[in-house]
């Protein structure tokens, strides 16, 4: 099992791609801009690359740590760990729509909720 430093640097990367992520997703206004010039198709594209690296890193944390996961249920790391895999595995159909609602929507509550983790127990 992963010492508490490695765990502690897993939740710092998902921490600073989300920083990024949020950095990235500051001109888009809805979901088309994504698509409609070439710089909206690379910031889906590094958007999409972070979003999976997050997952990855909650799905680790998940296989060896899951009691620090369970005890913050207002996310559902489940659903986390199911789009990483999505990502992975299914992204030439990725729902430009999917991805700007997880922006607007689940990333501010997932970056206050992993500041709460490191803040309580490291």
């Amino acid at each position: 099992m992963p010492g508490n430093d490695i765990v502690l640097h897993k939740f710092q990367i998902i921490h600073e791609s989300i920083l990024i992520i949020l950095d990235r997703f500051k001109v888009v206004k809805n979901p088309d801009d994504f698509m409609l010039t070439p710089d909206g198709v690379m910031r889906l594209d590094s958007i999409a690359i972070r979003l999976q690296s997050i997952g990855e890193s909650i799905k680790k944390i998940y296989k060896y740590r899951p009691e620090l996961l369970k005890n913050y249920n207002e996310i559902n790391w489940q659903e986390i760990i199911k789009f990483r895999d999505f990502i992975s595995h299914n992204y030439e159909i990725i729902n430009p729509e999917v991805v700007f609602n997880t922006c607007k929507n689940e990333l501010p509550v997932l970056k206050t909720t992993i500041e709460k983790i490191i803040k309580e127990n490291f």
